[in-house]
């Protein structure tokens, strides 16, 4: 999962004493306990961990739009002399990052949803404005006297402000451990603030309307407004802010103090940008793209690994780049599923010894949809951390390893809130396991990834646009207004160029 970021190499740094460091926007003196070098030191190496969790998007000219702009608002910051790099991820995530040293990442998902280059500029200046400012050794100072542990989580864990609510059915110790992660990644009140104080400035020493800012913050609100619509539309509860949402919180103080910053360098005769935006990002995946697999209803596809899985009725996927859950409408009980890290020759008594060091159990061997099966049930030696293979204690265990397509092997975990929901949902998780199949002729033609087409808005306005969207697009209309800016029902003058989907 993309909560699981090894950190080993900030310990020693996290270690070393305080130093005095002169603040770049205030220039006032802070002790902290990462004075420049290591903070660009350890920005360096945890840049290449983070390549790691996610993948640069494979698009040269996305990829190039987005350091352009970047570039020219960080020479306009009080760190100009830094080496800045700014990349695309290849995620379908709603987010923006920075880590120390001059390190700024947006997703594909966050470019989707924003409408113009001012827009980008005003998400890119906010990150760049927590460098510049040092937030994140100011919040590494602070919470030193809480052990390194904590610092790890805050220095890099945090300052990725995606790891806030990252996880599958949030059933499992590694998620519990990642939202105390995430809470202490939050940035304060007065650092967003001074991030959108700064980005404002940076917007307007480029030419760019920096009350654009206050469109990206209506675009939070609508994507909370959106989920919860779904969510009630569905007769499920709404889900918690997730990514950007919670770590920039979207609250009306937030748009009051960002309305107020922003207006103090309005500018509407700038350039918004809004023809090359679209043209650069024209064409990028929208949602899953084809590394991860795609969630088609109650279908996931993945091409690449050549597999399909339905989910029960009433259930939902959830999917990211490690991990595919299943989760049930009371989101109480889970089938979490990821590829074995083990030899392709492995057996499956081997798997099971390897993943589990188990203290005793039983195991049962089948076939699924032509595959080698196995189940285990029974007590595995866990780590203090909640990870198998220690000495430190002992936890139950209920999962089954299928070998896939090209000998590759799959661990589904039978996950629950107790005992008795295990025991009352598991026949529903053997069943949604009996739908693992190979990929059909069928399921490759709707294993294809969505993607953005820019074009012209018709007469018939969004329910037309909806019409031309993919079947499989759910909730058609309502997505096409929130891309492009216009949830739960703005307007748009026909014949603009507007982001469809195809």
């Amino acid at each position: 999962m993309k909560n699981r970021l090894v950190l080993s190499f900030l310990v020693a740094a996290l270690l070393t004493s305080c130093a005095t460091v002169r603040n770049p926007v205030t220039g006032e003196y802070e002790r902290t306990v990462m004075d420049e070098r290591t903070e660009l030191a350890e920005g360096q190496k945890a840049h290449q961990e983070v390549l790691k969790e996610y993948r640069a998007l494979d698009n040269p000219a996305v990829q190039a739009y987005v350091n352009s702009i970047g570039q020219k608002l960080a020479k306009a910051s009080q760190r100009a002399d830094l080496e800045w790099h700014f990349t695309v991820l290849d995620s379908p995530e709603i987010n923006a990052f920075a880590l120390p040293g001059g390190y700024v990442y947006v997703t594909r998902g966050i470019l989707a949803y924003l409408n113009d280059e001012a827009e980008l500029a005003g998400v890119i200046g906010h990150e760049i404005g927590h460098v510049t400012a040092r937030h994140a050794s100011q919040r590494a100072t602070r919470q030193q006297a809480a052990g390194v542990g904590v610092l790890l989580a805050n220095v890099l864990g945090a300052v990725l402000e995606s790891k806030g609510y990252g996880g599958a059915g949030d059933l499992t110790n590694q998620v519990s451990q990642i939202t105390a992660a995430g809470y202490i990644a939050s940035y304060s009140r007065g650092q967003e603030s001074q991030s959108d104080q700064l980005g404002a400035e940076y917007l307007a020493k480029n030419n760019y309307d920096s009350a654009r800012m206050i469109d990206v913050i209506e675009m939070l609100k609508n994507q909370e407004a959106f989920a919860a619509d779904m969510a009630k539309k569905e007769g499920r509860t709404a889900p918690p802010r997730a990514n950007w949402l919670a770590s920039h919180p979207s609250s009306e103080k937030r748009l009051e103090d960002i309305r107020q910053t922003a207006l103090l360098n309005h500018n509407p005769r700038a350039d918004t940008g809004r023809e090359r935006y679209l043209q650069a990002i024209n064409g990028i995946f929208f949602g899953e793209g084809r590394e991860e697999g795609v969630t088609r209803g109650q279908q996931f596809f993945h091409e690449p690994l050549g597999f399909a899985l339905t989910a029960p009725p009433g259930w939902r996927i959830q999917n990211s780049s490690s991990d595919l859950t299943v989760i049930n409408g009371a989101g109480d009980a889970a089938l979490v599923m990821r590829t074995v890290p083990a030899k392709a020759d492995a057996t499956h008594a081997e798997i099971v010894q390897k993943l589990f060091n188990p203290v005793n159990g039983r195991t049962s061997q089948t076939t699924i949809n032509g595959f080698a099966a196995t189940n285990f049930v029974g007590t595995a030696r866990v780590q203090a951390n909640g990870q198998p293979g220690s000495q430190a204690g002992t936890q139950s265990v209920d999962a089954t390893i299928i070998t896939g397509p090209e000998q590759q092997h799959y661990l589904f975990m039978h996950m629950a809130k107790n005992a008795a929901i295990l025991q009352r949902e598991r026949g529903t998780m053997l069943a949604a396991e009996k739908t693992f199949r190979a990929l059909s002729d069928k399921d490759r033609a709707l294993a294809k990834p969505w993607r953005i087409k820019v074009v012209t808005f018709p007469a018939g306005g969004f329910a037309q646009l909806g019409k031309r969207a993919p079947a499989s697009l759910p909730n058609a209309e309502a997505q096409l207004r929130l891309i492009n800016g216009a949830y739960p029902d703005g307007t748009v003058k026909a014949g603009s160029l507007v982001k469809g989907v195809e």
